[in-house]
């Protein structure tokens, strides 16, 4: 099958120098990237995969891996982190935020590593990248639902500027919120970076 990309948005390209010497390149999510979604899902822990999903998904539906790859990089952003060895491509970390459709300036967004590449500052750099593309498009606010045992994703969240409380609706959730206006956009710099996600989405 041929993918026709309309309005490519080459301007998400770069590449992440992350600790240790290690690089990745970061692009945005594209149509023919199902097999990478599926292959990032499975290198996954189950304890990342269950933060990243709120589920214990053994595989990820047809219906999911089409969501996360047939986007419009407007109101639904995806960025991917690969690793390329030998001429193949692995995905070693993604962040997306999904708008509102009732408050399009609205977003919840969602972040996750693998195991290999933890500890590395990546997803840190990868919060921090979405955040100036939501900035850049006029998003006023990114919020996300996570664990309230996901200490990893708390610590990201409050030291990219991010405020934490738990959730009204179910006590076993934290509600992660950041203000884009008034310059707030920026991102802080960050000590350890988070591996899981803040949602779903």
């Amino acid at each position: 099958m041929i993918h026709v990309m309309l309005r490519h948005p080459t301007h998400m390209i770069s590449v992440m120098q992350l600790a240790g010497g290690r690089q990745a390149t970061l692009r945005p999510a594209l149509p023919q990237d199902a097999e990478l979604q599926r292959a990032f899902f499975r290198a996954l822990s189950d304890e990342d995969r269950y933060y990243r999903f709120m589920s214990r998904m053994a595989e990820p539906t047809d219906a999911l891996v089409q969501r996360f790859t047939d986007i419009d990089h407007r109101s639904h952003v995806a960025l991917l982190a690969c690793a390329t060895a030998d001429s193949r491509e692995t995905m070693v970390g993604e962040v997306r935020y999904i708008a509102d459709e009732v408050d399009p300036a609205s977003a919840e967004f969602a972040v996750a590593v693998t195991s290999g590449w933890q500890g590395m500052g990546l997803g840190r750099m990868l919060l921090a990248r979405l955040t100036s593309h939501a900035v850049a498009a006029g998003m006023s606010r990114l919020e996300g639902d996570t664990l309230a045992n996901n200490a990893g994703m708390i610590a990201l969240a409050r030291n990219s500027g991010f405020t934490v409380a738990p959730k009204r609706e179910d006590r076993r959730l934290m509600r992660l919120v950041k203000d884009l206006t008034a310059g707030s956009g920026r991102a802080r710099s960050a000590g350890q970076p988070s591996t899981h996600c803040a949602t779903a989405a």
